[in-house]
Formats: C-alpha cells, structure tokens, sequence
C-alpha cells in the first residue's frame, strides 16, 4: 500500500521534469529564431545589395547601428514612439544610403569588387567614430512598446511578446521581399538591369535609378533590423561590427547573392550558434 502511494509524486517528478526541459530547449530555439531574423533580415539586404549592384557593402552593420540611433534618437528628443520610428528609420537610413551610393560608390563600379570593400568599410569607421564621440562606448536602452510588453503563452512554454513579434515581423518583411524580388515585374526589371544594362536602357528605363533605388532598400532593411533590436540589445555604435561578421557568414552559406538562401541560412545559423 505504501508503495502505491509513493508512485504518483515520482510520475509527477518525472512530468514536472520533461515539462521544465520542453520548456528550456524552446526557450533556448525561440531565442535562436530571434537572433536568426536579424541575420536573415540583415543577409537579405547584403544579398540583393550584392547580387543585384556586385557591391560587398561592409557598411551594412553600420546601416543597420544607425537604424537602432535615429529610433532611440527620435524618442529621446522628439518623443517619436517605436511604430512611428519603425516606419521612419528605414526611410531615413535609406536616404542616407542613396547618398553614399550616389556620391561615392557609384564611381567605383567599373573597378575591382575590392574598392568597394575598402571604401565601405572606411564608411564605417568614419560613422562609428562619430557616433562614438557623441553618445559614448556604453549602450543605451531602448523600452518596449506597451503593445508588445509581457508575455504570450505558446503552450509548451511562456515567451516574451515582443521576441514573439520580432520573429513574426522579419518573417513578413523577408518573405515580402523575396516574392517583390523573385514574382513581380520589377523584380524581372532589377534582375535584367544588372544583367544586361545597355538593353534594359533600350527601354527607356532609368538603370542608374533603379541601381541607387535597390542600394537604398537594402539599407533600409538593415534599419529596419536594427530598430527591432533596440529594445532586445542596448543601443550603441558598435552594435553593427557584433553581428556584421556572421551576416557575412550566412550570406556566403546561402549563396552569394541568394536571396532565398540567406532568409533561410540566416534563422538556421541564428538557431545552431
């Protein structure tokens, strides 16, 4: 008698038990799937920005630092809350992406890939040291949206809203983004343009426009990244050198200048590192 009673606490034990790695193990692959949609967002842009322009653009974490500042910025002096910075960043950041392409690399596109690479990497350095000397080394906070604060129950484990939405939300803008690449008109224009430029300008298009257009979007996909992740890491100037690195990694995994391949690669490389 004795011993049936004692069975019913060891199964529990046991439930209790499986119950607390289940949760640990998605905690663990959750937390992975977050960092993988800012190394798929940020290896989309550097894919359509290389596979479409041939340019290796090492600026990219910069881009993607800048769009964590002009959020954490607008809400500081303007009071901007994160929607409005979500829309707004990527803009700004693109434009000053279109600067840069339209001033300075779009005179080196008939030189080695290399130019490239130093000059955007010179870019960096440059804005790096800037934002350094105005807000300092240590990071910055950026509070959640009172939308997305708390948790959200999965059924197999307790999750905080906004990872929840980061996840979501890169998995929208990557597969938005591959569908206008890959299935639409435009996409065949972009894709043509960078192939055959003298034909497609056949057609009274504008090839230069259409060039600085797609550096520019990818650009704002990086702000787009970075802004997501203001309120997940502190926001500081050299957030971007963090994460450039297996960016780079991911997008040569998935194919250099695939887009399909970097979405994918990235969550993988974000689940497994």
């Amino acid at each position: 008698m004795r011993g049936s009673l004692r069975r019913p606490p060891a199964a529990s034990s046991r439930n209790r038990r499986g119950t607390s790695v289940l949760e640990s193990l998605g905690g663990q692959i959750f937390n992975g799937l977050v960092s993988g949609a800012f190394y798929a967002m940020l290896s989309l842009g550097l894919a359509i920005i290389f596979g479409l322009l041939r340019i290796v653009n090492f600026a990219h974490g910069t881009m993607y630092m800048l769009g964590a500042f002009v959020a954490y910025i607008g809400a500081q002096s303007l009071g901007l809350n994160f929607w409005v910075a979500l829309i707004a960043s990527p803009i700004i950041v693109a434009i000053v992406g279109i600067i840069l392409e339209r001033t300075l690399l779009s005179r080196l596109y008939k030189l080695d890939v290399l130019y490239n690479l130093l000059l955007t990497f010179g870019i960096t350095l440059f804005i790096e040291d800037a934002m350094r000397l105005k807000f300092g080394m240590q990071g910055s906070p950026y509070v959640i949206p009172n939308q997305l604060e708390g948790v959200v129950n999965l059924g197999f484990m307790i999750y905080p809203t906004y990872r929840v939405f980061v996840i979501v939300a890169s998995l929208v803008v990557c597969i938005a983004t591959w569908l206008l690449i890959e299935k639409t008109s435009l996409g065949a224009t972009l894709r043509a343009a960078t192939e055959n430029p003298g034909l497609v300008r056949a057609f009274g298009i504008n090839v230069p426009a259409l060039i600085t257009g797609v550096f520019g979007f990818g650009c704002a996909l990086a702000a787009f990244a970075g802004v997501l992740a203001a309120p997940v890491n502190n926001v500081a100037p050299l957030m971007g050198d963090d994460i450039i690195i297996p960016t780079f990694a991911v997008v040569v995994i998935g194919g250099m200048g695939s887009i399909f391949g970097s979405i994918v690669t990235g969550f993988l490389v974000g689940v497994v590192v």
